[in-house]
């Protein structure tokens, strides 16, 4: 059965996104850019729900009342594609993904975010690259937009830990942003490259935000790191225990 409803979701993602990524192109020159994503938005809002209904993974989000009113910079976790479709749907403010500009040549998916105001990285512009991403990042934020980034880069297995990079906390405060973490087990019911999703309930738990007047970079992403990593043992200790016992128990 689990085999046939991951089956039937991937049969739901092909059918459904094309003709959605198609509808988006035709409609967004006519459209002002705020509402170009939240019609977007609704591609993900649609599969949350078709995610939920066919392959019964539901969610709980905790903390929701810490998002701030203002200009914030979301780190997360980055277990599975889950939040990556999830987010969107979920946060009340439309969010800025910064992604490779390689992305914008993938069929459909690449296209509808070229057409979107998100924070394009071009790699080949080596030092400058990182003051493209602020100065795109300050004019989002200004038009009311939060930017989400994740710290760990790649999606991790559930139970693991990655190398927190500094790119997230680096443009906080460039930018005197706040930072907003966020912890989730999603991992546990959409692995990472699994063609099979699992039932169950992901939790979401969103932290208060660390203002980063007067820190550095580093002890930025140091907070974010401990909160996050202490929070995901909390939320989902029974992966935790299992891959730390693993560690404990190898030969030196």
């Amino acid at each position: 059965m689990r085999f046939t409803r991951s089956l039937l979701l991937l049969i739901y993602l092909v059918l459904y996104t094309v003709p959605y990524a198609c509808a988006c192109f035709i409609a967004f020159p006519f459209m002002r850019a705020d509402k170009r994503y939240w019609m977007a938005a609704g591609w993900c809002k649609s599969t949350l729900h078709v995610v939920r209904w066919l392959n019964g993974i539901r969610y709980n989000i905790e903390g929701f009342e810490n998002l701030p009113n203002g200009p914030a910079v979301l780190l997360s976790k980055h277990q599975s594609a889950w939040e990556t479709v999830a987010f969107p749907a979920l946060m009340p403010r439309p969010l800025c993904y910064v992604f490779k500009r390689e992305l914008l040549y993938v069929p459909f998916f690449g296209w509808a975010l070229g057409l979107l105001k998100m924070v394009h990285i071009d790699r080949k512009e080596g030092k400058y690259a990182f003051e493209s991403v602020i100065k795109q990042g300050k004019a989002r934020m200004a038009e009311g937009a939060w930017v989400i980034m994740f710290p760990e880069g790649t999606r991790t297995r559930s139970g693991t830990q990655g190398k927190y990079k500094t790119g997230g906390a680096r443009f906080a405060v460039a930018t005197g942003a706040p930072v907003v973490p966020i912890a989730h087990n999603a991992g546990r019911l959409w692995p990472r490259n699994s063609f099979l999703k699992y039932a169950g309930i992901v939790t979401v738990s969103i932290g208060k935000p660390i203002d980063t007047t007067g820190l550095t970079p580093e002890e930025v992403n140091a907070r974010v790191e401990q909160w996050i990593e202490a929070e995901m043992r909390r939320i989902d200790p029974t992966a935790y225990s299992a891959t730390e016992s693993r560690s404990a128990a190898a030969p030196i």
